[in-house]
């Protein structure tokens, strides 16, 4: 039976950190690298397949192995969102970009609640805060990387399809994430359902502040220079964490 780390704060700054680095690198692989989105799809798909499988089959969980595995299903799912949304609906359907955001995103959002609905009946008694077996850490990964997808496809159709923009939409999502703190130090909810809807929150406040970092309208870095930087704070944001030791919140 295998436990998630410590659930602390700099467990939530490493996610945001690896969902922001997430989007830049998909970015830089399926454009900048000239892959595709159905190419940086398919050889990320491949990356991640290897890493699950250690991670499912290790006897442990090992942290080194959990945030690359993390990064991997953030960058995927950047990779996936953008070919569902432009390659998909917008290039080969027809439709416009904007129409592609709306679309997938809510493919993805079933797709998540599918996952959930698998869980639900497949175990109620493995869970983050109880330990996970196998099966059920599968379907953990499945929900992180459906969520990963589904926070690209929602970012973007803020950042797209409203007046917010990369900036506004990311104020917008950081807002939320802060009520949903609130819930978690002044109600009884449930942590298991915070965490999940923080996790869900993360995903697009990685995405639009990843592109706020490469597009032309925010910092104008490009995928490569963004994807460094982020690497960089990731590595201090782990560093910090190990020398600070952070008390655990869930």
């Amino acid at each position: 039976m295998k436990h998630l780390p410590i659930i602390n704060l700099f467990y939530w700054a490493l996610i945001v950190s690896a969902n922001t680095m997430g989007e830049t690198a998909g970015d830089l692989i399926s454009q900048t690298f000239k892959l595709g989105y159905g190419g940086g799809t398919v050889a990320l798909f491949v990356l991640f397949l290897i890493a699950l499988a250690f991670s499912i089959y290790s006897k442990n969980q090992k942290p080194l192995l959990y945030w690359t595995v993390i990064t991997l299903a953030s960058t995927l799912g950047t990779t996936i969102s953008d070919f569902i949304s432009r390659s998909f609906f917008h290039l080969q359907l027809g439709f416009t970009e904007n129409q592609g955001y709306n679309f997938g995103t809510i493919i993805l959002i079933f797709a998540l609640l599918f996952t959930f609905s698998i869980w639900k009946f497949h175990s109620k008694t493995n869970t983050i805060e109880n330990g996970l077996n196998k099966q059920t850490e599968f379907l953990y990964w499945t929900a992180i990387l459906a969520s990963s997808t589904l926070g690209t496809a929602f970012g973007d159709l803020l950042a797209h399809n409203t007046p917010l923009g990369f900036d506004g939409g990311t104020l917008l999502l950081l807002a939320l994430l802060a009520i949903v703190i609130g819930l978690y130090f002044f109600t009884k909810l449930s942590r298991e359902l915070l965490y999940w809807v923080a996790i869900i929150l993360t995903h697009p406040i990685g995405a639009t502040m990843g592109d706020y970092l490469t597009k032309p309208e925010g910092f104008n870095l490009g995928n490569i220079k963004a994807s460094l930087v982020l690497v960089v704070v990731f590595i201090i944001v782990i560093t910090t964490g190990k020398l600070t030791k952070s008390k655990q919140l869930i």
